[in-house]
């Protein structure tokens, strides 16, 4: 209990929206944090590399740098946290897929180690990358830390991401992007205000600590960029090229990886020293400036640069990057990528300076950054953004838009999928299919869809001793508490067990055991939420809360029952269903009932006696009531598209409106269009949490062996409510003085009915009730102790009734209540049935047949909330006590 009462509080916080402003500004704190360690890092061991590179012998020094500090990382990473290889932008993907990739503080920590190791030791790749999974990694240990919803976990975790890729180009706008463009493809509110809050703290957190020069120092070069129609074509021929050998690099990517993993013999801290050893030998041979890939960009981005240092670039980035990656490196592909594009633009840049003697190959450097970036990761927009970001130039933004636009499409003609998509296939993780029929289900179904809403429920004043029996004559484990009618706690049998007997039991009530202020949830929460909280809180049962009002509660059966219904449905779904049925007409009354009948009106010479008797157990029960006309279609009209007049339907439904308020009832009407008349009943009777639905049926009410028309037997088989079927005499009138007969077996639809019967005492004057048993011949006298215990029940619900019971012997059940019947002169007699009881033998004719034949008196059929008959409390006083 104790865990539960301290979780509560946590559970409301962490699901508020100012939980997720604080989370998400929490982790803008810490990946800028961790974006400005990584870069310190990686500065300061680069300096020193670059410094003893400049004292002795490059060609000998880079590559014995390399190897080192290539084979450390890869220690680091194979020893304690083999997730950390590579960029992680892959494994942020398949872990928001929710794929079994982990990301925590341990992750992180081996991440900004590695990665300092790494790339400080001269691998040709880029700090971004690891940016985006450290910040991912921390946003998901805080997400553990603070427990939230799984769907609210995963849009930190992209929060965490894009404030990683924020702080890593000082580029807020481009880290929300990369979150809406990669991540998740999501606009929802949720996503676009943590990402914009994450990564706005991000980039200031790495702005203000890690200085203005984040990744490029483009200060001089916003002044000297042009751009003029006569260039579109060189923009367009530069996307072609950025776009064609983007593909090329992919797939270059995705070959050096197969290659390496064909490698098993050598371990990843051999073959990531082998990297850098290879890495620090070839720059070592190359002039100074390709020592410092910092230095190499900002000179490249100039667009200063001849065209043979500019190829040079290109050969040495695109060769290297492929060996650094391959070998599992922790580092990203963004900072190549931009190396790539700034070479490539330069190239292009300087051909048309020749040619048209008009632009300047700043401008082409800068927009081949962008092309190349979009081209390879498949996010045109965050690359444009980025280039944008970091240089403030509005004169770069059409030449942007045209080379990335045509670099995407380009590479898309050639493989239609980013290259952390290829990566995540290569290692057997499907993102087209992180959303099976499990997950849809965990997404698509909601509490209101799986919940019981028969709810057996027990009074807080209750006595230990009662509460005892009852629980031993239950197979649930569990009751909501209710104190005036309001949920105060949930009693468990661990409450009960709980309670020793030097407690003296007897003289407890349930409230003094009783876990109080139980954790709840709304109708509207998702199967994923409503699995988290169980499995969080280890608890086994869920009560739903429709405002304060108890309707309904979920139980791991209920969950699992709704598994094997929607696979279930899926299999035996075909094109002989019926079009959901279409609202075209709704009034709302005032909410002040406790629950809801639903009254499906049709007929006008009817509709008045139902709904008088509708109108008498609302004011009883303190429900609302809900008036359904529905306008059928024939098959071949959709509902959705089909006018119709309502004319006649709106003067029935405003007649049940002016009847209620008359009766002080709030009623509710709608009107829809179907093609099904059942469908539309059960649709209402789910989307408005309907408690009892009461039907009426004039005329024969047995017909050829079956109960009533086809509706009525559709909805006495699958509705999910109590349901009351009335057939009123030819004569039936309320306010008469009325003689009730109802035969009883103890069964627990029976138990319904007694429970109905004062809610039905007022449209009856004086009424008199006969309870009674039949017994066979063959039989002993059975034991009358529950048709006392009806008898007192009613007694004290019903003061102005007289009631009485007796027993029969007979060879014959339904010619005896007949007779009966007939001797009591009977106006009203009330059956209670089960799906396994009577229900099942009306459906084949039987007892209530011969009933309905054999006198014209009016005829009530309850049938009991949908459940199975090992789901019902056993016995009359236990039922009886749990309703009180």
């Amino acid at each position: 209990m104790r865990f539960r009462l301290a979780f509560r509080p946590l559970r409301y916080l962490t699901q508020s929206s100012r939980f997720a402003i604080l989370e998400a500004c929490l982790i803008g704190l810490v990946s800028g944090l961790a974006a400005v360690s990584l870069q310190e890092g990686i500065g300061w061991m680069g300096g020193w590399r670059v410094y003893y590179a400049g004292h002795f012998s490059a060609p000998l020094v880079l590559p014995v740098i390399g190897f080192g500090g290539g084979f450390v990382s890869g220690l680091l990473i194979e020893t304690i946290a083999p997730d950390a290889k590579g960029s992680g932008i892959p494994q942020v993907k398949a872990a928001l897929a929710q794929f079994p990739i982990a990301l925590n503080w341990q992750v992180a920590l081996v991440k900004l180690m590695s990665g300092i190791t790494a790339l400080g030791a001269g691998l040709t790749l880029g700090r971004q990358g690891p940016t985006v999974q450290l910040g991912a990694a921390l946003a998901a240990q805080l997400s553990y830390w603070f427990p939230t919803a799984p769907d609210h976990r995963r849009q930190m975790i992209a929060a965490g991401a894009g404030a990683g890729l924020a702080a890593g180009f000082a580029a807020p706008i481009a880290g929300v992007l990369f979150i809406v463009e990669e991540l998740l493809h999501d606009l929802s509110g949720l996503t676009l205000g943590t990402a914009i809050l994450s990564s706005f703290i991000g980039a200031v957190v790495a702005h203000v600590l890690g200085g203005q020069n984040l990744s490029i120092n483009f200060e001089q070069v916003t002044a000297t960029t042009s751009f003029s129609v006569p260039e579109i074509p060189f923009f367009i021929f530069l996307g072609l090229l950025a776009g064609g050998l983007g593909a090329v690099f992919n797939r270059g990517l995705l070959l050096s990886v197969k290659l390496n993993q064909r490698l098993t013999a050598i371990g990843l801290p051999w073959r990531m020293g082998m990297a850098g050893a290879i890495c620090g030998g070839v720059v070592g041979q190359l002039p100074s400036i390709f020592q410092d890939n910092t230095g190499l960009r900002g000179l490249l981005g100039l667009g200063t640069v001849g065209w043979q240092l500019a190829l040079m670039a290109f050969v040495v980035q695109f060769s290297l990057t492929l060996i650094a990656y391959g070998s599992g490196a922790p580092g990203g592909l963004f900072a190549p990528s931009l190396v790539m594009g700034a070479a490539l633009g330069n190239l292009v840049g300087l051909g048309q300076v020749n040619v048209l003697h008009a632009g300047l190959p700043t401008t082409y450097a800068l927009v081949g950054m962008g092309a190349f970036f979009g081209a390879v990761s498949r996010v045109p927009v965050t690359g444009i953004v980025i280039i944008f970001e970091i240089t403030r130039d509005f004169n770069l933004v059409l030449p942007l838009m045209i080379s990335s636009v045509v670099a995407y499409l380009t590479a898309d003609q050639i493989s239609q999928r980013s290259i952390y998509d290829l990566l995540l296939q290569q290692q057997g993780i499907q993102l087209q299919n992180v959303a099976p029929s499990a997950q849809r289900m965990l997404d698509a179904l909601t509490a209101d869809d799986i919940m019981e809403r028969q709810v057996e429920t027990l009074p807080s004043y209750l006595p230990l001793d009662q509460a005892r029996q009852i629980f031993a004559r239950s197979h649930h484990r569990g009751f909501p508490i209710l104190d005036n009618r309001r949920l105060v706690g949930i009693l468990s049998r661990t409450d009960l067990n709980r309670v020793t007997q030097q407690q003296q039991p007897g003289n407890m009530l349930i409230r003094d055991i009783m876990t109080p202020q139980p954790l709840t949830v709304n109708p509207h929460a998702s199967l994923s939420d409503v699995l988290y909280i169980l499995n969080r809180s280890r608890i086994s049962r869920l009560p739903v809360m429709d405002g304060r009002k108890l309707v309904g509660i979920i139980t791991r059966a209920d969950i699992i029952r709704a598994e094997f219904d929607h696979i279930t449905s899926q299999k035996q779904q075909d094109t002989t269903s019926f079009a959901p049925s279409y609202g075209v007409y709704l009034t709302r009354g005032p909410a002040t009932g406790e629950g809801r009948i639903l009254l499906p009106l049709a007929n006008p010479q009817t509709a008045e006696t139902l709904l008088k008797v509708a109108v008498v157990m609302a004011q009883a029960l303190n429900y609302e009531l809900e008036c359904l006309h529905i306008i059928r279609l024939p098959r071949n009209r959709l509902p959705a598209e089909t006018p119709v007049s309502m004319t006649k339907s709106k003067r029935l439904l405003q007649k049940a409106v002016r009847y209620g308020q008359r009766h002080q009832v709030s009623v509710h009407t709608q009107i829809r269009v179907a093609q099904d008349i059942p469908q539309a009943i059960l649709e209402v009777e789910q989307h408005e949490h309907i408690n009892l639905l009461l039907m009426g049926w004039q005329g024969q009410f047995f017909t050829g062996g079956q109960i009533g028309n086809p509706t009525v037997r559709t909805i006495l088989r699958q509705a999910q409510s109590q349901v009351l079927v009335i057939r009123p005499a030819k004569n039936f009138k309320t306010g008469q003085p009325h003689r009730w007969l109802v035969p009883v077996s103890g069964g627990p639809n029976v138990q319904q009915a007694i429970q109905l019967l004062p809610a039905l005492m007022p449209m009856s004057k004086t009424p008199v009730i006969k309870l009674f048993q039949v017994y066979a011949p063959t039989k002993n006298l059975p034991d009358q102790n529950f048709l006392d215990h009806y008898v007192q029940f009613l007694r004290q619900q019903c003061p102005d009734s007289m009631v009485t019971c007796t027993q029969i012997c007979a060879q014959n059940i339904a010619d005896a209540i007949v007779e009966l019947a007939r001797l009591q002169q009977t106006d009203m007699i009330m059956i209670g049935a089960s799906p396994t009881g009577l229900v099942h033998q009306a459906l084949k004719g039987n007892i209530p047949v011969a009933i309905a034949q054999g006198t014209e008196a009016t005829i009530i059929l309850v049938r009991g909330a949908d459940k199975s008959p090992a789901e019902w409390v056993s016995g009359p006083a236990a039922e009886l006590s749990s309703e009180q």
